[in-house]
């Protein structure tokens, strides 16, 4: 089965050096109207921290910027094309919040919502990103379902959400990244995702490194679900850097199942709009500081490699 990408779909051996949660395009919609600096809509700054991360040996990035709060499949299929990376594409509904009051999400039925996306996988992404008036499929199919639960219990409108990528995934095989709140309720997410028919090995939990305990962690990872860390450099001084500390604790015990990504969502993390650390730093600082750590190559090679390939992977339909 293959991994779909804006430019079409490829073996999981092709995918290469990934980063599994990124935003690589965000077009000015009612979430950038909130958070100004999560406006990363140039399509040459892109280009220019993509290249970056292709010189330091990244090859794929799992965009996770969904339905109506952004997303540009065609400036993604451009960057990707210009750079030489893999750049999955999402359907999918974010949290509440980075909606207006009223929005089309909180209408539809889970039904009418796992249409949606269906439709972005496997005819195309809407080129005015479902906010209207019209839909136009774009040959950029969605390679992931993004969704995402609020701190520490998923509200009545998340659990719809849910439902609808479960049957979304039933039908078509995607697999399915969430947004965890610093980290919480990552078992309500796995009971209500397989309890509706999704496999775990099409699950990954983003943002899990935020609620740093491990107990925490190996029940989660016990479900064969796929956790990925971004907090590598958020940690502030006086902290220490509870990210590398759970990957050197468990990648050995469950090496096949954590993933690394920027979630880079924010003009100051780039350096091509002036801010830091820019977006190869997990493959230029994090990869050596793994490796001082003591922490096999072959196993950070799975982090970024074979994990990402296996999870990413469309699953056989139900």
């Amino acid at each position: 089965m293959p991994v779909r990408t804006v430019l079409g779909d490829i073996a999981s051996a092709q995918l290469g050096r990934c980063y599994a949660h990124e935003h690589v395009i965000i077009d000015p919609s009612f979430t950038t109207h909130l958070f100004p600096d999560f406006c990363i809509d140039s399509v040459e700054n892109a280009c220019t921290e993509l290249r970056d991360f292709f010189a330091a040996g990244g090859r794929a990035m799992i965009d996770c910027m969904p339905c109506d709060s952004g997303r540009n499949p065609l400036k993604l299929a451009d960057v990707s094309r210009r750079t030489g990376v893999h750049i999955v594409a999402p359907t999918g509904i974010h949290l509440q919040r980075y909606y207006p009051p009223g929005h089309w999400s909180e209408r539809l039925n889970e039904q009418e919502l796992a249409q949606l996306f269906i439709d972005d996988i496997e005819l195309g992404i809407d080129a005015n990103d479902y906010a209207g008036p019209n839909v136009v499929r774009t040959s950029a199919r969605a390679g992931v379902i993004k969704v995402a639960g609020g701190r520490d219990r998923l509200s009545d409108f998340e659990k719809k959400i849910f439902r609808a990528a479960a049957l979304a995934h039933v039908k078509t095989g995607s697999p399915i990244i969430t947004h965890t709140e610093e980290g919480t309720a990552g078992l309500e997410q796995i009971d209500i995702l397989t309890a509706n028919g999704v496999r775990p090995q099409s699950i990954i939990l983003s943002h899990t490194d935020r609620q740093p305990d491990r107990n925490y962690h190996r029940s989660l990872l016990r479900r064969n679900v796929g956790l990925e860390y971004d907090s590598v450099f958020r940690w502030k001084e006086g902290q220490g850097n509870p990210t590398l500390d759970l990957v050197c604790e468990l990648l050995p015990e469950f090496p096949d199942q954590i993933m690394l990504g920027m979630d880079a969502a924010r003009r100051g993390y780039w350096r091509s709009y002036g801010g830091k650390p820019g977006l190869d730093a997990l493959l230029t600082r994090t990869v050596p500081e793994l490796l001082k750590r003591g922490v096999d190559a072959a196993l950070i090679e799975r982090i970024f490699v074979s994990t990402p390939a296996s999870y990413f992977t469309f699953a056989q339909r139900q």
